[in-house]
């Protein structure tokens, strides 16, 4: 017999939230990582809210929340919002019951940047990094650096003189000089023009660096500064000194690196050099006795695995294009997306997330 269609909403549910989550589903591995982070991180979630006043949303849903975005590739605020007000798996991950209602995403957005800063982001990349040896997933002698640039939220249009003498106030900026020297944004001033090499358009960037372990991929350290001619560099150097990198170790890096500054610096600390030779009309700081070795080949091979972190901040967490403005909240929101990759790779690795990053 053929059973009419008609649809009688129910007044109560008897079913939870838990329970419309499949026990094999993936975001449950990843829900008890983040809620063993959270706790470690409860004291400094405790010293940044007041013992009195209105109650504000639990840090713990805000976090979950702001991962989830990154995770799922949602573009905004609004839409998260949207999500989690249907989404039952969202709001299982988040820790909404069916019948709780959503924020409004301006409330949410406002309690999450009261909240959020690169202290909290810090913490919570340096705990997935501690949750990767904890597991035995990272070594402690062979790693590898790299840099990216992050387009910044801000258009050439507001790329004006710093004296402010309104030469091209009409926009129209072509055949004029222009450089970082100069100029600034002013949308972004802590954005820098750059290009990415001879060729290549220039644009408003910040640059950011990672330190990748060259056993599973996994990063171990970000950073993230003004784009100069030499923050790659830099950041390399930073990053190295950051983890305290013993003697004996091995540093992998593109030819961006091969300069007698910076290979001198990693000797120096007792690092092994295995920077790609750049032997473009000029000799290469790197000696041929140490790019024949066969330590030297692995790193090469290995270190190419850093660019899969920079595609999937880039494509899934939508870092193509930034969408803070200052130097601060980007520095928070890249290390947070970093954090997020590392999460995902650990899941990659163990064979609970599918599909991984790679």
């Amino acid at each position: 017999m053929r059973t009419p269609d008609v649809q009688q909403l129910g007044l109560f549910s008897y079913v939870s939230v838990e329970a419309r989550v499949p026990p094999d589903h993936p975001i449950r591995q990843l829900r008890e990582l983040v809620d063993g982070i959270l706790a470690n991180m409860d004291e400094l979630f405790e010293s940044r809210y007041a013992r009195i006043g209105r109650p504000s949303i639990p840090p713990e849903r805000l976090l979950r929340a702001s991962l989830l975005q990154v995770v799922y590739s949602v573009r905004s605020e609004r839409l998260l919002m949207e999500q989690l007000d249907y989404n039952l798996l969202f709001r299982w991950f988040v820790g909404l019951n069916i019948d709780d209602r959503v924020w409004d995403h301006s409330t949410f957005s406002f309690n999450r940047d009261r909240l959020f800063d690169e202290e909290i982001a810090q913490r919570f990349f340096d705990h997935t990094v501690l949750v990767a040896q904890l597991k035995q997933l990272v070594s402690n002698e062979h790693f590898s650096v790299d840099g990216t640039l992050l387009e910044a939220w801000a258009s050439h249009k507001s790329f004006r003189p710093k004296d402010g003498d309104g030469s091209d106030d009409s926009g129209n900026f072509h055949g004029q000089k222009r450089s970082n020297e100069t100029h600034e944004s002013t949308t972004d001033p802590d954005a820098r023009l750059m290009r990415k090499g001879a060729g290549k358009e220039a644009k408003l960037c910040y640059q950011a660096s990672t330190l990748m372990e060259n056993r599973n991929g996994l990063l171990v350290g970000v950073d993230v500064r003004h784009a100069t001619g030499t923050s790659e560099r830099e950041s390399g150097l930073l990053l190295v000194d950051e983890m305290l990198l013993g003697a004996g170790c091995t540093l992998g890096a593109d030819k961006a690196y091969d300069t007698h500054a910076f290979v001198a610096a990693l000797k120096e600390r007792g690092i092994k050099p295995h920077v790609a030779q750049n032997n473009s009309h000029r000799r290469s700081a790197v000696d041929g006795r140490t790019a024949s070795s066969k330590g030297y080949a692995i790193s090469q091979r290995v270190r190419k695995k850093i660019e899969q972190g920079f595609g999937w901040v880039k494509t899934i967490g939508e870092l193509r294009k930034l969408t803070r403005v200052g130097l601060p909240a980007v520095r928070a929101w890249v290390t947070w997306t970093f954090a997020a990759y590392n999460l995902i790779r650990i899941g990659g690795i163990q064979g609970w997330w599918n599909p991984s990053p790679t």
